[in-house]
């Protein structure tokens, strides 16, 4: 009992080290960065602190959050797999549009017209992310490949769709789906404030699935045993081209979601300028959390965090380039700790087998010496 405690002991700070010592990196290199620019770091740290820690700033971070988080899930699912799905950009975004040309075109009540919408982005988005994985399984396309000329394919076929002639309409500099009536608003969380978009709710839901799926279920023992040998898992009987596929569309699954607390909480329509970038973001968030749904909630709300607070950084004389380059720097130093405290960890693995071995070999030589006598 005691060994056990130990190694899960082990396990975790071993899980967390990783993150921390992401971050512990990010905070020197960005103080040695703006040391030399002039910067006070310590004043910048500060700022950011008292700034971020408003109440109305943390209602912000929120629900900057949730669409983080959900492009994380989604780009998780395939990390799992060893696949690199770079292609949540597109999937949300076409996802998003399709939900928003169909919920401005009908109105039906609200407990039709929001779920209708929300299962049209998520077929969409899993549509989109299996034609990669069917690329994948049947001609060893790289999903890599294959889903960033589906973000342009998408982009485009955007672009098209949404002329003033076909299902855009134009109001002032901006062109846009029709508008959803009220019947597909989302609802809010009031607070006394701002409120907190009632998304959060489904993103804490999909977070609940997506744990339950890949560590609760014969599918996601499956996934995750392809993901550690696609030799072994197919010699255990695991038909692999299937797991590509259903992990692809497991992955675009929740990348439809990513854009719906825009769609149905804010702008009501897919505009030309619905944000993008959240997939790439994404991907940051999924690497920081270790694809561990509370690790990429927190990774979340620290982008967030960091966004929120570049802002007020700029007004007390600090280049706006900063967050950006912190975020940066990020990524970089979240790539080295987990090699870092991967090899770390290996080497704890194998100095623990050592002494399992020698202790099997003294007691195999006491037992041998005994009989002898």
């Amino acid at each position: 009992m005691n060994a056990v405690r130990r190694v899960n002991r082990e396990k975790l700070l071993l899980q967390l080290g990783a993150p921390l010592l992401a971050i512990l990196a990010a905070l020197v290199i960005t103080s040695v960065i703006l040391a030399t620019t002039g910067g006070d770091p310590f004043r910048a740290y500060s700022v950011m602190i008292e700034f971020g820690f408003k109440s109305d700033s943390q209602i912000w971070i929120i629900n900057k959050a949730i669409p983080y988080f959900l492009a994380a899930v989604a780009v998780a699912v395939g990390f799992r797999m060893k696949l690199f799905n770079i292609g949540v950009d597109g999937q949300y975004r076409l996802a998003a549009f399709c939900a928003a040309a169909l919920g401005g075109a009908v109105a039906f009540p609200s407990f039709i017209q929001i779920p209708l919408m929300i299962l049209t982005a998520m077929f969409v988005g899993a549509i989109w992310s299996g034609i990669a994985g069917l690329l994948k399984a049947t001609r060893g396309v790289s999903e890599v490949v294959s889903t960033i000329m589906l973000n342009f394919i998408a982009a485009s076929l955007i672009g098209y769709l949404i002329q003033e002639n076909r299902l855009g309409v134009v109001e002032g500099n901006l062109t846009h789906t029709e508008n959803i009536p009220e019947s597909g608003h989302f609802f809010e969380i009031s607070t006394g404030q701002e409120p907190i978009g009632g998304f959060v709710i489904v993103a804490v839901l999909v977070g609940v699935v997506y744990w339950l799926v890949l560590n609760r279920s014969r599918f996601g023992f499956d996934l995750r045993a392809v993901g550690g040998s696609h030799s072994a898992a197919e010699a255990s009987g695991v038909n692999v081209k299937r797991m590509v596929v259903s992990s692809m569309l497991l992955s675009g699954l929740f990348a439809g979601l990513v854009g719906m607390p825009t769609l149905l909480g804010e702008s009501h329509n897919y505009g030309t300028d619905f944000p993008e970038g959240i997939g790439f973001t994404g991907i940051a968030i999924a690497l920081l959390g270790r694809n561990h749904p509370v690790g990429m909630a927190l990774a979340a709300l620290l982008w967030g965090f960091l966004e929120r607070t570049g802002t007020q950084l700029e007004f007390e004389g600090y280049s706006q380039e900063i967050i950006g380059v912190m975020q940066g720097v990020i990524v970089f130093c979240v790539v080295i700790a987990y090699e870092v405290v991967r090899r770390y960890g290996l080497k704890l693995q194998q100095r623990k087998v050592g002494e399992e071995l020698a202790a099997e070999a003294r007691a195999k030589s006491s037992n041998e010496a005994g009989a002898s006598a």
